[in-house]
């Protein structure tokens, strides 16, 4: 069986290596989704509430399968029958750890056209663009 060009790419975790932020850099979406979810500011939220903040790194299910099992696995998260609790107790200062950009962007989250970017800076990678109530709700703010 001939293998496609994209087969070269995946790694054997089951991540694909264009499976990246499309905001143009070349970082780990899984480093990047452990991060994020190691800043969650809520004491507990659901499988599904988690999922919807991974999405703003991938849509891939396998990636986002990769996320949850690799923040378990690094004791970031505990998932207990639906619920996500976060263990670090970390969180996104907006004073130094979110930076404002203007442009013509898409909001990450919702898809809305805005103006005014806000990106999470993390140490994998800056994560955005987000509108400011998107900002928000991806670091469990609102």
């Amino acid at each position: 069986m001939a293998e496609d060009a994209d087969s070269a790419d995946a790694d054997p975790a089951g991540v694909d290596a264009t499976d990246v932020d499309p905001a143009g850099d070349d970082a780990d979406p899984v480093a990047v989704g452990v991060e994020l979810l190691s800043k969650l500011e809520q004491p507990e939220l659901s499988v599904a509430e988690a999922v919807d903040r991974i999405e703003t790194i991938t849509t891939h299910p396998a990636t986002t399968r990769t996320i949850l099992d690799e923040a378990e696995k690094r004791g970031v998260i505990e998932r207990e029958q639906g619920i996500v609790r976060p263990t670090g107790g970390g969180y996104v200062s907006f004073q130094s750890e979110v930076v404002t950009k203007e442009g013509d962007f898409s909001c990450r989250r919702c898809g809305a056209s805005i103006s005014k970017g806000h990106f999470i800076k993390l140490d994998a990678a800056e994560h955005g663009p987000f509108g400011p109530e998107c900002v928000r709700k991806v670091t469990g703010r609102d």
